[in-house]
């Protein structure tokens, strides 16, 4: 059967399928990229004496800070947690003096989290590495993304 472009409905069948394996690959190696990240970012915060967690609460007040601190709902929202998580883990940290807390000034029913100097030195050096290996996987990440938005 021919279709009014011109094209037979076995080829068109064809050009999908091989079009679903280019799209099946891409998503399989762009997922082998994030979890081989994912398990460098593990071992290196790991040998920073942290968990994922932690490196990604002390990445996200660094990040997100205006200079008075993150509030933790928002530290929560960022961190895909529960506000009570993010209260735990802001314990934690605390209690390792990588974080301090304080109310906000305007509303005092606000908790701010920020870093503290050993905090910032701690996430300095491991975003260091972070970058580090993410511009060693830059072109292989970029390789695939373009596969994902192409589709070829």
């Amino acid at each position: 059967m021919v279709l009014a472009n011109g094209k037979s409905v076995l080829r068109q069948k064809r050009t999908s399928e091989a079009a679903q394996t280019v799209d099946y690959r891409a998503l399989s190696d762009f997922r082998f990229a994030i979890r081989k990240f994912l398990a460098f970012s593990q071992e290196a915060a790991a040998s920073a004496g942290l968990t994922s967690r932690q490196h990604q609460a002390l990445l996200t007040i660094r990040g997100l800070s205006d200079g008075n601190g993150v509030p933790i709902g928002l530290l929560a929202e960022r961190l895909l947690v529960r506000q009570h998580t993010a209260v735990e883990l802001v314990d934690r940290l605390e209690r390792s003096a990588l974080v301090r807390r304080k109310h906000d000034v305007r509303d005092r029913r606000r908790v701010l989290v920020s870093l503290t100097a050993k905090g910032e030195q701690r996430l300095g050096s491991l975003s260091a590495v972070h970058l580090a290996e993410l511009r060693s996987m830059a072109p292989a990440l970029v390789t695939v993304l373009r596969q994902v938005q192409t589709g070829l």
